[in-house]
């Protein structure tokens, strides 16, 4: 077994060797070279295991206690090395390394060059396949519905899943994760990320907030500032987006390429900061929108809500749209110019303006029977402090 373990150390020093690996960096050869250097360590534990078992060495319940373990640090490499990086609006990505840190054993390389016989202990070449990779995660997910305490083992389903791009279920492995680790920063940015995910890849409202939180407790944790300036980008305070990516370069080596594509998000993020300040200010509207009290149970919160302003007097059509979901409300919103659906058709086009919210239980974004709503009477098209309260049912 002293190999086993050695042979466990040395992975998760490739793992720390790793940890500032750039998300966006091509590394051709060598990145070859460190797939085939983490595949080689995970065929060499399990010969050992094997090994050990039929020398007499292990019994059998031991040996399968051990291979589990192995099979979980095969989980944990696929797990971290597959998130997505957040993409701002705009033409040009803005780089955020989100993933900093991740390890080059991702499920792509499984999937592509693995060795079954590596994890699941069968003679034979062949590749690991994503059934494979599945029934690991499922075997994770019966063990810890045995031993939910395993605050460690949710947060590994939750990558898992996260992997595989079962948000949903990432959310909720993470959400128990959470309550037995309310203060791990890291699992909070995680759960952020997932839920960002899940929720149409926006990280507005409660994902925003578990950032926060993680920034509260780690006010260094790389991906918390990452997620937290792209959380400001995406609703356009550049400003704020700039700040927290600046607070990334002390935390990563001042010439890699993490850095540099960090300092050229910042440098982004500041220009646009600079037009915006430059730019007269939009015409634009700004309230708070929340439901009645006589229709609660009246709707489901996953249930998609639509905010819109149309002129008062003119043509239908919405001069601004915006999305949220019925668990944010209430909420604020801001509704201008930028968000005009057509040419010429702004709010500050027309003097006065109705501001509609409705909550679409068939996510459309045409009134069905049974959908719930409520409109402000003709308000100025710079109106603030609108209370916007949805009180009516569609017939």
């Amino acid at each position: 077994m002293t190999l086993f373990w050695a042979l466990c150390a040395a992975l998760a020093a490739l793992a720390l060797a790793l940890v500032l690996r750039p998300l966006l960096a091509r590394r051709g050869a060598a990145s070859v070279s460190r797939r085939a250097a983490n595949i080689a360590i995970y065929r060499d534990q399990r010969r050992e295991l094997d090994a050990d078992l039929a020398a007499g060495k292990l019994a059998p319940a031991e040996h399968e206690k051990a291979r589990a373990e192995l099979e979980a640090r095969l989980l944990e490499d696929v797990d971290a090395a597959a998130e997505a990086t957040p993409r701002p609006r705009g033409g040009r990505r803005a780089a955020v390394l989100v993933g900093i840190g991740l390890p080059v054993a991702a499920l792509g390389i499984y999937l592509a060059v693995g060795t079954p016989a590596a994890v699941t202990g069968q003679p034979g070449g062949g590749e690991i396949t994503a059934a494979q990779i599945e029934v690991m995660v499922e075997r994770l997910a019966a063990r810890l519905r045995e031993s939910p305490d395993d605050a460690d083992g949710w947060k590994m389903l939750g990558r898992s899943y996260a992997v595989l791009g079962r948000f949903g279920e990432a959310v909720d492995a993470y959400a128990k994760a959470a309550m037995r680790a309310p203060r791990d920063a890291q699992l909070l940015a995680d759960f952020a990320d997932a839920l960002a995910m899940a929720r149409g890849q926006s990280l507005q409202g409660e994902p925003e907030q578990l950032v926060l939180r993680a920034l509260e407790i780690e006010p260094r944790n790389l991906k918390a500032l990452a997620l937290a300036g792209t959380a400001a980008f995406e609703r356009k305070d550049f400003k704020t987006a700039a700040d927290y990516w600046q607070r990334m370069l002390p935390l990563v080596p001042a010439e890699s390429e993490d850095a540099r594509a960090i300092r050229e998000n910042v440098a982004e993020a500041n220009r646009l900061a600079g037009n915006l300040a430059a730019a007269p200010q939009a015409t634009g509207l700004r309230g708070t929108v929340r439901i009645s009290p006589q229709l609660k149970g009246k709707f489901d919160p996953e249930d998609t809500v639509f905010i819109y302003a149309r002129a008062a007097e003119g043509p239908p059509m919405p001069l601004a749209v915006l999305r949220r979901r019925a668990r944010e409300l209430p909420a604020e919103f801001a509704l201008d110019d930028s968000m005009a659906m057509a040419p010429g058709m702004t709010i500050s086009a027309h003097p006065r303006v109705v501001v509609t919210a409705r909550v679409s239980k068939s996510g459309g974004a045409t009134p069905q029977p049974g959908d719930l709503q409520g409109a402000s009477p003709p308000v100025a098209s710079d109106a603030r402090g609108i209370d916007l309260v949805i009180d009516s049912v569609v017939r």
